[in-house]
């Protein structure tokens, strides 16, 4: 598929083909939820479209290879979404659904006006083309949008629009967006449009280390009781976070798009809330090891703009979209600690060979 100066969309396919678009498809999750559409839809046409500033073409290799489902053989668009003409492609491609996953998801990133420029302003186009062009369009919205409310119960949606950090704020501007069309239709009284957005809480599993500081604490303390040392907390561990296995996350994106499902913006968590102490907790029991956390003072600038509590109301994206996460945040967790052990293990192996 090209994208000419006219806009028009040149593709070698045919109408009967089933196909897919994935924004952010070289990232973490867009890697796995690549990987389960083409376990899902063999034969499928799948379009990735990432600008590979954090993703990577070997996220994509290796999520295909642990689904087991062969190499990728779609197509990649090494372009910003912002520089797409997103009509014309919808209709050259005529895809079954869009997950627009795309985004700076890297929180400690202050400068705005690149956050802005990223991730909220090519959203209008993405999401009226869909709607024109009557395309199911599932989007990663974020748990930042709810800032730190004083309650330590489970975030309702309603609770949302006050974020920490611009991250967080983008993310709430494209919800704000869906919400004004939302509007428009029920004043015309017509029928929503097939648009789905996600509040993703906090996902790890298989895939995320190309993410580097902006990996799961899963993955980092881990890696650290692995590496011999102690896993380092802010004081005193008790941090409390919504931890979502990204098995599940993928499972809840794809069923975003399913035929049916009530329109509109959901959260995406396990509904559980899980301390940094039971991460380690977890880490041990996986590894069979008995280390103990080093605390340490979170530092100041951070503090302004941490989460140290979130949970997901799950009970509005059960209702909406028929469904519940299948993992609970520690059986989890160690199947995922695991799993890093024995790839380190293998990686060591065949560097030693």
């Amino acid at each position: 598929m090209t994208f000419g100066e006219s806009g028009r969309v040149q593709s070698s396919m045919t109408s009967a083909e089933t196909s897919f678009i994935v924004t952010g498809g070289a990232g973490f999750i867009g890697a796995n939820l690549v990987a389960e559409l083409m376990r899902r839809h063999p034969g499928a046409h799948i379009y990735v479209v990432d600008d590979f500033r954090t993703g990577s073409y070997a996220n994509i290799v290796e999520a295909c290879d642990r689904a087991g489902v062969g190499g990728f053989e779609g197509t990649v668009l090494s372009d910003s979404v912002g520089d797409l003409n997103w009509q014309p492609a919808l209709l050259g491609i005529q895809p079954k659904a869009v997950f627009h996953l795309a985004a700076i998801t890297d929180t400690l990133e202050f400068d705005e006006q690149k956050m802005l420029r990223a991730n909220t302003e090519p959203f209008a186009e993405i999401l009226e083309s869909c709607i024109e062009c009557e395309v199911p369009l599932v989007y990663a919205s974020s748990a930042a949008t709810y800032g730190s409310p004083e309650q330590r119960t489970p975030f309702g949606l309603e609770l949302a629009g006050k974020p920490n950090n611009v991250y967080g704020f983008s993310k709430w501007l494209m919800d704000a967006e869906v919400f004004r069309f939302f509007k428009k239709r029920e004043s015309a009284g017509e029928p929503l449009p097939h648009v789905v957005g996600l509040r993703y809480f906090n996902v790890y599993g298989p895939g995320e280390w190309r993410k580097g500081k902006m990996a799961s604490m899963v993955w980092h303390l881990t890696n650290q009781v692995l590496d011999g040392k102690q896993p380092g907390l802010f004081n005193y561990g008790e941090h409390e976070r919504d931890q979502i296995f990204v098995e599940d996350v993928v499972s809840c994106t794809l069923a975003g798009a399913e035929p049916g499902v009530k329109p509109g913006v959901y959260n995406l968590g396990s509904g559980q809330t899980t301390s940094f102490n039971q991460i380690v907790e977890a880490i041990n029991e996986a590894l069979g090891e008995s280390v103990e956390p080093r605390y340490f003072e979170m530092p100041a600038e951070m503090i302004p703009t941490y989460q140290h509590y979130t949970c997901a109301d799950m009970s509005k994206t059960k209702s909406g979209l028929n469904w519940a996460p299948g993992w609970s945040p520690m059986d989890a967790m160690i199947r995922y600690a695991r799993q890093i052990a024995t790839e380190r293990k293998s990686s060591s192996a065949a560097t030693n060979a």
